[in-house]
């Protein structure tokens, strides 16, 4: 009997019902009929449950650019019978394409779950989405991988001579282990003797996760008249931001971009990696190296070519090969990531998250998010973008809670591995009339940038005070005020997003900042009592420092303690501190 495992009907995406609030297994199919009926994705990590959600909007991208929310292509496409599109009609211009695509995008939403085309779709292409079909999901058949690569690194190279080279252990696939043939993962959630164990539905997760988060250590490569160095997979490369909702299906909406928010964009044909006609006609738009023009391209974007072989025991032998990366300078038509400009040349690349800031809250790039000034140097994120044209065009109430939600895989920091070390995620939640108030006189975002700044000044002076303490103490002066400066900012994370959650388009700015401040202030005090509560005879004796005129001063707890509280009058505009916060 011939083996198969097609994702379009097989369960393999793990989601929360939002009935029983149980984790269920999904097949594609049965995932877009009741979106509107669970929470969430639920895979084996924050970071795959992204890929895969680039996965599923790459397949509702591509339908929803094609048919209206009544299944009906749009009369000026014409669509062939395997639904690619054949061409677009000239005699209709760009506003009249958005203006239905919003349209769609509008009776979706309302109509509060996708249509019957989503299944249509899948079911043309279910050959594609079948682990082991003749043109497997996301792998390359044998023959199609020996004609790319060196003999040497071959799958028949490997059978004849019984030493396959160029493979990815599971091990090392299984983001949760990421085992390399180099280094023992001691804290991994499998034992040893059953790390390269799973099932057809984790494969077909961690193969989707794979392509999106690939490190460098692998060699092989495709041939190439160009040299080219392997490159990581493109999620890797970002730090990304995306939409989050109260159900899985307002989740994809907001994320689903159908609209170009590029006005000279008119309208791009969406182009999955499964409706390329073979590997050749793949590889040769990658050896272009090109930023995609499309999103479903985009999101299906693959770092490796990866072919899987099964032994005799049914466990999975899996062949990679690198193949040209087209570079991320420039590449604005990612919607999901933060962006750093390059000083020298003035164009924008993904601000790449590092391990260097896991414990730095996302509220406190406030500013990265949205562009609250309007700053030529600051890209603002293309996924607030769109939700900004949501929330103009009146498509989601000026009252709508949303969720701005970021979720990383950061690497050990070695450039010749990129290793994953750690996953990080965190979100803040904003009123829609708030993140983007259209009134000039008292901008919110402005508003919001400027408590931000105000709370990073108090938390730089905690640091000090801190600092100071351990330079009493005679100890590590730095780590010890890094330790105790990352715990303030942890006691403020909770209140902080509690206050931006709260904050509404009719609210009088003035009076919810001062209350934000005198939650800053109280944080604040109490942080430095207990610190004082603690202190040693040595603390309050103190030492003899120089300043920076190299005249000698003694410092101690009270000095330091008074230091910070002038800090704190003077940024929150010397309010009084009451008589029980100086105890």
């Amino acid at each position: 009997m011939e083996k198969t495992f097609n994702l379009t009907t097989e369960p393999w995406i793990e989601v929360i019902d939002a009935q029983t609030n149980q984790q269920v297994s999904v097949s594609l199919i049965e995932l877009f009929q009741n979106a509107q009926n669970y929470r969430q994705l639920a895979g084996d990590m924050r970071t795959q449950d992204l890929a895969v959600l680039r996965l599923l909007l790459a397949i509702l991208t591509t339908v929803y650019t094609r048919y209206d929310a009544d299944n009906q292509g749009y009369e000026w496409l014409t669509i062939a019978d395997d639904f690619k599109v054949v061409s677009v009609d000239e005699d209709y211009d760009s506003d009249e394409i958005h203006d239905d695509l919003k349209k769609t995008w509008q009776d979706l939403y309302e109509g509060g779950q996708f249509t019957t085309i989503v299944t249509d779709y899948l079911k043309q292409y279910a050959n594609r989405f079948d682990l082991f079909g003749d043109q497997p999901f996301y792998q390359v058949t044998a023959s199609e991988y020996d004609a790319v690569v060196p003999e040497n690194k071959s799958v028949a190279h490997g059978q004849k001579t019984g030493k396959p080279t160029g493979l990815v252990a599971i091990r090392q696939m299984n983001r949760r282990i990421s085992e390399s043939g180099n280094s023992v993962a001691l804290f991994a959630p499998k034992v040893n003797e059953t790390k390269n164990d799973l099932t057809h539905a984790e494969l077909a997760r961690w193969l989707i996760m794979y392509q999106n988060y690939t490190g460098v250590t692998d060699k092989t490569k495709i041939k190439s008249d160009e040299t080219f160095s392997n490159g990581a997979g493109w999620l890797y490369q970002l730090n990304p931001v995306y939409a989050n909702g109260r159900s899985l299906f307002e989740i994809l909406m907001l994320n689903l971009l159908l609209v170009p928010m590029d006005e000279d964009v008119r309208y791009p044909v969406q182009r999955p990696v499964w409706e390329y006609t073979g590997l050749a006609d793949y590889l040769k738009e990658r050896r272009r190296k090109l930023v995609p023009d499309n999103l479903a391209a985009l999101y299906t974007t693959w770092s490796r070519l990866l072919h899987i072989e099964w032994d005799d025991q049914q466990r999975p032998l899996i062949f990679t090969a690198g193949i040209p990366m087209f570079d991320n300078v420039g590449a604005l038509i990612e919607p999901m990531t933060l962006w750093r400009q390059d000083k020298k040349t003035s164009q924008f690349k993904p601000a790449v998250a590092s391990i260097k800031y896991t414990g730095k809250a996302m509220w406190r790039n406030f500013g990265q998010y949205v562009n609250v000034n309007r700053r030529d140097d600051i890209h603002e994120a293309g996924i607030v973008t769109w939700l900004h044209y949501l929330k103009a065009q009146g498509l989601v109430p000026d009252d709508q809670q949303l969720w701005l939600a970021s979720t990383a895989l950061l690497s050990d920091g070695n450039m010749s591995s990129q290793m994953p070390a750690t996953e990080v995620y965190d979100d803040m939640q904003i009123q829609a009339d708030v993140l983007f108030d259209e009134s000039s006189a008292d901008y919110w975002p402005v508003r919001i940038e400027d408590a931000i700044n105000i709370t990073q000044k108090i938390g730089d002076g905690y640091y000090h005070f801190a600092a100071t303490i351990g330079q009493i103490r005679n100890i590590d002066a730095k780590q010890f005020g890094q330790r105790h400066s990352a715990q303030f900012y942890a006691e403020l994370n909770r209140p902080f997003k509690a206050w931006l959650a709260s904050l509404t388009g009719n609210d009088d700015r003035e009076a919810k900042i001062n209350e934000w401040k005198q939650t800053l202030q109280t944080i604040t005090l109490q942080a430095a009592n207990t610190m004082m509560a603690t202190s040693s005879s040595r603390d309050v004796r103190g030492i003899v420092d120089h300043d920076k005129n190299n005249v000698p001063r003694q410092i101690n707890v009270f000095t330091a303690n008074n230091q910070l509280r002038r800090l704190v009058f003077t940024q929150l505009k010397g309010k009084q501190v009451k008589v029980a916060d100086e105890k």
